[in-house]
This record gives structure tokens, C-alpha cells and sequence, in this order.
């Protein structure tokens, strides 16, 4: 098998993921993830595919992220893992939907609009 290449997306953050067969290294874009995110509950969130799947330390994944923060770049790998994964083997889709981890997360920042202050809220009203 060679490598699968899947891309994530979750609100302003863009991941690519290469998902190879190996000793379970996970390097996000040229560090260690432990490294490059700092709490364990990123972590997890990264290692979660692999969890549910029961495929810890079966695969290396490489990942080039950008855009966003920390939470949403950790979001957007899940994602690229998660499709990734399903790709190495449909059976894995089972594991995976019903904890929500092959849905993309659509909600995105709301535009400010002209005449506010930001996107909902207004300039102070003044009836006098």
C-alpha cells in the first residue's frame, strides 16, 4: 500500500495528511505533534481515528497545516486522518461516523457588517 493523501478543513484551518503504513510517528509540519501541540487534549483529539479504529502505532502520518489556530488545525487533521483511514479500509467507516469524526464542521467566523461594531453587535443607540 502507498500512501493516502487526504486534505481536512475546519474553520479557517487547511490540513494535508499522508497516511503511510510504519511505526506510528506523527510529524505536523516538520515537528513532532507532541511537539507542536502543546496539551494532551489535542493530542487526543489527534489520536482519536486511530483509537476508535484499534490501528495505534500502525501508521505514520505526515501533515503540512495552515490558517487558523491550534484547536482548529487539530480538528482539521482529525478530519484528514479520519478520511484517510476510510480510505485504507471502508470497514473503518462504522468505527468512525457515529462519533462524528467523517463530518466536516461547517461553522465558520460570521462577517462583521458595515454600520456595527462587529457582527452582531451595534453602536450604542442614542434616542436624544
Amino acid at each position: 500500500m502507498s500512501t493516502v493523501h487526504k486534505i481536512g478543513r475546519r474553520k479557517t484551518s487547511v490540513a494535508r495528511v499522508y497516511v503511510k503504513p510504519g511505526a506510528g510517528n506523527m510529524t505536523v509540519n516538520g515537528r513532532d505533534a507532541k511537539e507542536y501541540f502543546s496539551t494532551e487534549m489535542l493530542v487526543y483529539k489527534l489520536n482519536q481515528p486511530f483509537l476508535l479504529t484499534e490501528t495505534a502505532g500502525q501508521y505514520d502520518v505526515t501533515v503540512n497545516v495552515f490558517g487558523g489556530g491550534i484547536t482548529g488545525q487539530a480538528e482539521a487533521i482529525r478530519l484528514g486522518i479520519s478520511r484517510a483511514l476510510c480510505e485504507i479500509n471502508e470497514e473503518f467507516r462504522g468505527f468512525l461516523k457515529p462519533h462524528g469524526l467523517l463530518t466536516r464542521d461547517a461553522r465558520m467566523v460570521e462577517r462583521k457588517k458595515f454600520g456595527q461594531k462587529k457582527a452582531r453587535k451595534r453602536f450604542q443607540f442614542s434616542k436624544r
